[in-house]
């Protein structure tokens, strides 16, 4: 080998130890730089024409395992999305108040059922009336208000869906950017650690805000999926597009995230036709969804259940009864009925007129078998009014019935015969119609309709019902758009539903009440109804599919439920008097002091009632496991949140500890190179000394 060669050896040497110590110096200097991956400078035997030319050095590289850090992406995922729903459902659980706090649902309604057994004593005096009236509309209030807060809630949780997907589309943006700067730099043979860091770390966010699988390409860049195979970059950058405002506002259903094409003058292009609905998008967002779409609509869902049984509870006692004296009109609730639909009812009612000091002016009993299975409703109302001879009236005319005493000081009043009460839908004649209501709501129509399959549906051609059904995880299943034709019966509508897109995943019925019944498949159990959008008005009343079908605990007219303002404001005007059917014309049928309705509200309180799909129970423990379970979620979110966060913790120091500065191996790395340096200028030296040495022996 010749001085040349041996010169040659020796400065490349110094110069690959030179690039070493620079990297070793980066890395100790980036020591405690966030997402910051350690470099290395690789060194390979330099050979020319077979012969050792010194050592060739290549651009400084980073040290990274995809593996490891593809398992912090995944866990990433599950971190973000488990601190996303536990920090909601925490504040749900901070809107029901602590267990026991005399200002909770439970407490409101057991303030109730003491003050309906403080009514019961000899005499019920109207402190005791008040309290129990006050105490009805408090616990309405403190629904109304708890609905209030988690649709406020369920609109924050719509902001922060807008806000994550402006952010998703300015990470992928970035990481889209970063891509070609580092295909570039690898391309020109320089080294692309530095884009290559920021990309991991842009990457790192991307993933705690949805989930994402990524695959690194031949030429540098990286490839991002969505959890289900949908491409979000790849040579082409794709954008979320979602048309929602940024001021969220809680709404029945929500539209779905589009993804499309970006242009290359950076302009939204055209959809991929690829969408996102569903929680399965993992990450911040799929939590955001969940919340949205599953959790807080369930809970708002069962609250509207527990209005309707307290109401009906509380509405069949009321009509039970009358005051003392009777009032001199009636005045029923939109029932969505027209004078010519099927009465339906069975067994017999009674129906009176008193004068002020509560002798029976005038009474009539209807036998509802005795009319027959066509009689309509208008056959009542003339059976009525033909059986009082005009001492009273009943009328019937916009779904709403009245009951109206001809003499103004005279009082009306209905009760149910105590051998065979009249029942439709199970509620009697007077509660159906809600002629003594005591809990009013201009929404729902708080009983069930008692509709069977040969009852017009009354709606027209044109008039339409989106019905959506989601899975357990909140995803959109399946849509359908009812579209009832004029002239068309309620067994039409169940027909069409179980011939329409939802019948893929179940079954749909009328119940013994009248009400729509959805049975899921064994195999999803767990989905849930939701009705977005109805335009239908059955027989101009006023009165919609979803508001008299009742699939919903949505319909149940909560947010307009009060107690009847004139009961509220007078302790006499609450009905616990009882009319003596057994009494003559000419006899006292109701007096002052009788309070035995006290008892029958103590005693509705505490029974179970029929819910629908939600059972057979009582209001009181069905509060208590609506609200229970709103508990357990949060503490059950919170657990989850926990594991999720040492997980990915674990996967964040096993990435670290691969490819993160270690400063003791730096430094021992440090004193090898100073060695290799040391040693390539001996050699350097060396030749030198033997230059001057060959020119001296020529010289």
């Amino acid at each position: 080998m010749s001085l040349n060669d041996i010169l040659g050896s020796a400065l490349s040497g110094l110069s690959a130890t030179q690039a070493g110590m620079r990297t070793v110096s980066n890395n100790i200097a980036n020591v405690g730089t966030p997402g910051y991956a350690r470099e290395r400078v690789s060194l390979t035997t330099g050979v020319t024409a077979g012969r050792v030319t010194g050592v060739l050095v290549s651009e400084p590289s980073r040290v990274a395992d995809r593996f490891l850090e593809a398992t912090v992406y995944a866990r990433q995922s599950e971190q973000a999305r488990s601190e996303t729903t536990a920090s909601y459902l925490d504040r749900l659980q901070s809107l029901l108040g602590t267990p026991g706090s005399e200002s909770g649902l439970p407490a409101r309604l057991n303030a109730i059922g003491a003050a309906a057994v403080a009514m019961t004593g000899s005499v019920a005096s109207e402190q005791t009336v008040r309290s129990f009236t006050s105490n009805v509309q408090d616990a309405i209030v403190s629904m109304q208000q708890l609905d209030r807060d988690v649709g406020s809630l369920r609109g924050e949780v719509e902001t922060e869906v807008s806000y994550t997907i402006d952010r998703i589309n300015s990470l992928l943006e970035r990481i889209h950017n970063l891509n070609d700067t580092v295909a570039r730099l690898d391309g020109l043979g320089r080294s692309s650690s530095g884009a290559g860091d920021q990309r991991m770390t842009a990457i790192e966010e991307l993933s705690g805000l949805m989930k994402i699988t990524v695959r690194d390409q031949p030429d540098g860049r990286v490839s991002i999926d969505t959890a289900n195979g949908v491409a979000l970059l790849d040579r082409r950058l794709r954008q979320l597009s979602y048309p929602a405002p940024a001021d969220g506002i809680s709404q029945p259903t929500y539209p779905s995230i589009d993804i499309r094409f970006v242009e290359a003058d950076g302009s939204t292009g055209a959809a991929t036709g690829e969408k996102i609905d569903s929680p399965a998008v993992g990450g911040k967002l799929g939590g955001l969804l969940d919340l949205r779409d599953r959790s807080l609509p369930q809970f708002s869902e069962q609250l509207g259940a527990v209005f309707r049984g307290l109401s009906e509870a509380l509405n069949a006692v009321a009509n039970d009864g009358t005051t003392v004296p009777a009032p001199n009109k009636l005045e029923g609730r939109q029932t969505g009925l027209v004078g010519g639909d099927r009465l339906g009812f069975t067994g017999v009612a009674q129906f009176g007129v008193t004068s002020p000091s509560g002798v029976l002016i005038a009474k009539t009993v209807i036998d509802f078998d005795a009319l027959g299975p066509n009689a309509t409703v208008d056959d009542a109302i003339a059976a009525i009014n033909a059986g009082l001879g005009g001492t009273a009236t009943a009328s019937f005319a916009n779904g709403k019935l009245n009951f109206t005493a001809s003499a103004g000081a005279n009082g009306v009043i209905v009760a149910q015969d105590p051998g065979n009460p009249s029942s439709r839908a199970g509620v009697g004649f007077s509660h159906f119609f809600g002629l003594n209501d005591i809990v009013t709501s201009e929404q729902g129509t708080l009983v069930p309709t008692g509709f069977v399959a040969s009852d017009p549906h009354g709606f027209t051609t044109g008039q339409t019902t989106e019905i959506v059904l989601r899975d357990p995880n909140g995803r959109t299943i399946a849509k359908q758009v009812l579209s009832p034709t004029s002239g068309g019966t309620i067994g039409d509508l169940i027909n069409d539903l179980n011939s329409g897109p939802l019948s893929s995943f179940g079954t749909f019925s009328l119940d013994s009440r009248g009400r729509f019944r959805f049975s899921p498949d064994v195999s999803i159990p767990g989905v849930a109804i939701s009705i977005p959008a109805d335009s239908t008005d059955r027989f101009g009343t006023g009165r919609s599919l979803a508001s008299l079908a009742s699939l919903t605990g949505a319909t149940s007219g909560l947010d307009k439920a009060e107690v009847r303002p004139d009961i509220l404001n007078s302790a006499g005007r609450l009905p616990l008097a009882r009319f003596r059917t057994d009494v003559a014309v000419g006899t006292k049928a109701i007096g002052a002091g009788d309070n035995r309705g006290a008892t029958q509200f103590v005693d509705f309180l505490t029974k179970p009632m029929d819910l629908g799909k939600d059972g057979l129970i009582g209001i009181e423990g069905f509060a208590s496991l609506v609200l229970g379970r709103a508990g357990m979620q949060a503490a059950q979110a919170n657990d989850l949140l926990a594991d999720a966060t040492a997980r990915r913790d674990d996967a964040v120091n096993r990435r670290d500890s691969f490819s993160g500065v270690n400063v003791d191996e730096e430094l021992a790395q440090l004193v090898v190179l100073q060695n290799s340096y040391s040693a390539a200028a001996r050699v350097m030296s060396t030749a030198s000394e033997m230059y001057d040495t060959l020119i001296a022996m020529v010289g």
